[in-house]
């Protein structure tokens, strides 16, 4: 199942904007063009004399991009986070996991989670079979 990312049906504006924005930032050549402005702003120093405008105009420059891509940033990863977490759930949905903590694990603490990791690792060692017993055991546990 495919979808047309081009035609943008059913996003918001924003959504949109930040994909594209962050589609086209995340390229080679945006680092390349900013290296030539930080060494074309470094050469223009010694013309200006190294003056207090020379420096204020890098520094707003910089703070303004950065303050603006942290939003972009954060959208496009909120995004591609929920995204995998509904194809993961799909999966498991699939595979009839019913362990209610693996399907809100990103609710836990860290703690919890380094548990939880534990307790997986150390049923992926032991022999077949087994493992489906746990899995009923915790259930039976979460139920009473």
């Amino acid at each position: 199942m495919t979808t047309d990312k081009s035609s943008g049906e059913g996003t918001g504006f924003f959504t949109r904007f930040t994909s594209r924005t962050a589609m086209v930032l995340g390229h080679a050549w945006i680092f390349a063009a900013a290296v030539a402005v930080l060494v074309l702003w470094a050469c223009t120093g010694p013309l200006l004399g190294f003056s207090n405008t020379w420096q204020l105009v890098i520094n707003t420059g910089t703070t303004i991009v950065t303050f603006l891509m942290v939003f972009i940033i954060q959208n496009t990863q909120n995004r591609d986070s929920a995204a995998l977490h509904l194809k993961l759930d799909a999966i498991m949905h699939e595979l009839r996991v019913t362990n209610s903590k693996l399907y809100e694990a990103e609710d836990e603490s860290e703690d919890e989670l380094e548990r939880q990791r534990k307790h997986i690792e150390a049923q992926s060692e032991e022999p077949p079979g087994k493992e489906e017993r746990h899995v009923n055991q915790e259930n039976k546990n979460e139920e009473e």
